[in-house]
């Protein structure tokens, strides 16, 4: 069972940047697929971003390609999540993310545990 904390989120003003991380403990993060996932107030949790056991393969969610970039350091057990052009509607908790498999996870249903999550708040 991999354990995952998340850091980086916080307030930032649209078309800001930020940097997500998240350190996952135990010896299954090198071998998981893995990725970002989101809630806003009042709404469902989402797919957000996946990567890949090896990190060569990505997915993401139509709302933030092309402005969200998934990486991995599996020397590290970490996993990353870069947002620039940071829109209001972008607004959300945060959540990393363990896939059911070592493939890049592409759907809410792929994902098998996750941390407890980091805030980000974007003022427009």
């Amino acid at each position: 069972q991999v354990q995952l904390v998340e850091s980086g989120g916080g307030l930032v003003q649209a078309g800001g940047s930020l940097r997500l991380s998240c350190a996952a403990s135990g010896r299954s993060f090198s071998m998981s697929g893995m990725g970002w996932l989101r809630q806003a107030p009042g709404k469902e949790r989402e797919f957000v971003a996946g990567i890949n056991w090896s990190g060569n393969r990505q997915y993401y969610a139509d709302s933030v390609k092309g402005r969200f970039t998934i990486s991995r350091d599996n020397a590290k057990n970490t996993l990353y999540l870069e947002m620039i052009s940071l829109k209001p509607e972008d607004t959300a908790v945060y959540y990393c993310a363990a896939a059911l498999g070592t493939y890049a996870p592409s759907r809410i249903f792929d994902f098998r545990s996750w941390g407890q999550g980091t805030q980000v708040t974007v003022s427009s």
